[in-house]
């Protein structure tokens, strides 16, 4: 057994506890995978040439809000599997490589291309090289993606899928990964802002902007050049009333009745603006809160048959699949990674 260290710093001064670090080293491998389980995700870990290099693991991680942000090596080559991540996912390469595979696409980060892994799809780590030191970073799906949804002002429709090369040598790439290592050295200090929960949430918001900005997904232009006009009041009165109570039992006319504007009306506002009905947007909206209830349920006192009904989705086969393709992930598996 190696020496195991790990020093773990206080959340935020004041306020709900959303950011908290951790920085650990180790010379043993078993003990390593159970720190990048806890922080990130369950894995299995081998060294690949124990006599070319020591194994010494230097994990400095950042547990802040929607994100894990991690300076991360290992000392010696070594391999990894994961299964599905249930989270987006950047590794962002000082030096050396990583070669990874996932849903059967080989994908290699280096200090020049960072690679973008999705929620989805069984994932392998190949060869993490021992002179590979990395940022990396773990991203909420949901989070993400409503962050997507409120920057557009309305759903996207289909998955996020990213691109799974990112340059990171120059332009918006190179100043994501400045800005999420500068966040997580201010966080990680000790009594800096990037602590304190006022300023906390906006760096969170930042990041995720960020992110989907500089990388490459079907609405990045965009977002880039916004050019749709803001969405009129009575559609925002029908989604803020949907939002405030996504349980109540809404029907179509009592929205277009909060909008003060006619069925009709509301109906062609919401597929100019939003690109859905009225009636979609509830069911996107539940989609959402099933998701929350799940990931906070312990399994053994719920279902997921349970919490989709109570949300309103009475055929299980239709409501699988439509959370699936907006998470990346199949319900069972929110309501597992629970516990």
């Amino acid at each position: 057994m190696g020496a195991a260290g790990a020093e773990v710093l206080p959340g935020p001064v004041g306020g709900r506890d959303t950011v908290g670090g951790s920085r650990f080293r180790t010379g043993d491998v078993d003990e390593a995978r159970e720190e990048l389980d806890a922080r990130y995700y369950a894995n299995r870990m081998d060294v690949v040439d124990r006599e070319r290099r020591p194994f010494a693991a230097r994990f400095d991680t950042l547990a802040f809000g929607p994100l894990v942000i991690g300076d991360l090596s290992c000392g010696a080559d070594v391999r990894m599997s994961f299964g599905e991540l249930g989270a987006y996912h950047l590794n962002a390469p000082f030096s050396g490589r990583m070669e990874m595979r996932q849903g059967g696409s080989s994908i290699v980060a280096t200090a020049e291309e960072a690679l973008l892994l999705d929620p989805a799809g069984d994932t392998f780590l190949d060869r993490w090289t021992g002179d590979c030191r990395t940022l990396s970073v773990k991203v909420g799906a949901a989070e993400l993606r409503d962050r997507l949804e409120r920057l557009l002002g309305r759903p996207p429709r289909g998955p996020l899928v990213f691109a799974p090369g990112l340059d990171i040598t120059r332009g918006p790439g190179l100043s994501w990964v400045r800005f999420a290592r500068q966040v997580a050295a201010e966080a990680l200090a000790g009594e800096g802002l990037a602590r304190h929960e006022l300023v906390a949430g906006p760096l969170q918001e930042a990041l995720l902007n960020g992110l989907l900005l500089a990388a490459e997904h079907p609405w990045r232009e965009a977002l880039a050049h916004p050019g749709e006009p803001r969405r009129p009041a009575p559609v925002k009165r029908a989604m803020d009333a949907v939002r405030e109570r996504p349980e109540h039992p809404f029907t179509t006319t009592e929205l277009a009745a909060h909008a003060r504007v006619s069925v009709r009306r509301l109906q062609e506002s919401f597929r100019e603006y939003v690109g859905m009905s009225p009636m979609a947007y509830v069911r996107e909206v539940r989609l959402d809160r099933v998701r929350e209830e799940l990931r906070t349920a312990a399994p053994d006192e719920v279902s997921v048959s349970e919490v989709a009904w109570r949300w309103g989705f009475a055929h299980q086969g239709r409501f699988a699949a439509r959370y699936r393709e907006k998470f990346g992930e199949p319900p069972s598996r929110t309501l597992r990674a629970s516990s």
